[in-house]
């Protein structure tokens, strides 16, 4: 089965130092852009993530540091892995808890300014979970009937999820071959950022996932503490969820200065009880 495609979309796969989004680097990273007319291109760089690859990272994909060496770094990499991305959804095996994320904090870290505002995102671990709950290898098997060589290799791993989406179109009747609606299905639920800390509720308003302002809407959050969000700032937090709350803290900026005078009127009357 071919895709339905309006545009490219990009299946990508990382492989890294470890799996905390805010500290560790990719290692290896592999593209492979589907068009709408049914052509492809792939691209797979090893990177040098300027840090020590821990052995039980190296015991996964087999990248040594001695590998890595002399290779360029994401910062030489960024621009052109993000033109390759530019126009495009995403899509990855576990990628909207993992790879996206690490993928954004990445390009946020030199300079490139990411978002998934228009784009879609479809994960295939997802669709393969809620239907059979399965590994990778073990998805392959099931749904192309082949064993995955090279498996936790960023390449091999890259092509073996674009041909188990396309089997899982062909296998299950019931899920709609467009993007909108493959990226629906293979999401949990709506986050405003990657990482989840940051939600949305029934009326799409941003709310928190954690702390003691968890499940309070954020803007209500902002107006009675403003501080929260410095705090948040300046803590271990990825960058895309900062980035998150400083767009927020913006949209509520830019509609105070909205309000008519008379608003700010009946504002201060409230403030000061002149009314």
């Amino acid at each position: 089965m071919k895709l339905n495609l309006t545009r490219p979309i990009v299946f990508f796969d990382l492989e890294t130092t470890g799996i905390n989004i805010v500290t560790d680097k990719i290692v290896e990273i592999s593209i492979l852009k589907v068009f709408p007319n049914g052509n492809k291109e792939s691209k797979t760089w090893l990177v040098n993530p300027e840090m020590e690859i821990p052995q039980e990272s190296i015991n996964v994909h087999g990248i040594t540091n001695e590998k890595v060496v002399s290779e360029p770094t994401f910062k030489e990499l960024a621009s052109e892995v993000n033109e390759m991305i530019a126009g495009a959804d995403l899509a990855g095996f576990n990628s909207n808890r993992f790879d996206i994320p690490l993928l954004a904090e990445e390009l946020l870290r030199v300079g490139i300014d990411f978002n998934m505002k228009n784009r879609k995102a479809i994960d295939v671990q997802v669709i393969f979970h809620k239907k059979e709950q399965r590994t990778l290898s073990a998805g392959y098997q099931f749904y192309c009937g082949k064993e995955l060589e090279g498996a936790h290799g960023a390449e091999a791993d890259t092509n073996a999820t674009y041909e188990i989406l396309l089997a899982q179109l062909d296998k299950y009747d019931d899920i709609e071959n467009s993007v909108d609606a493959l990226s629906n299905f293979s999401t949990h639920g709506i986050r405003a950022d990657f990482a989840g800390f940051i939600l949305m509720n029934n009326e799409h308003q941003e709310v928190f996932s954690f702390g003691k302002y968890k499940g309070r809407i954020v803007e209500e959050v902002l107006k009675e503490n403003p501080g929260y969000n410095n705090w948040i700032q300046n803590a271990d937090f990825p960058l895309y969820t900062k980035k998150v709350l400083q767009e927020i803290k913006q949209r509520m900026s830019v509609s105070k200065n909205k309000m008519s005078d008379a608003q700010k009127l009946e504002a201060l009357q409230q403030k000061f009880n002149l009314r």
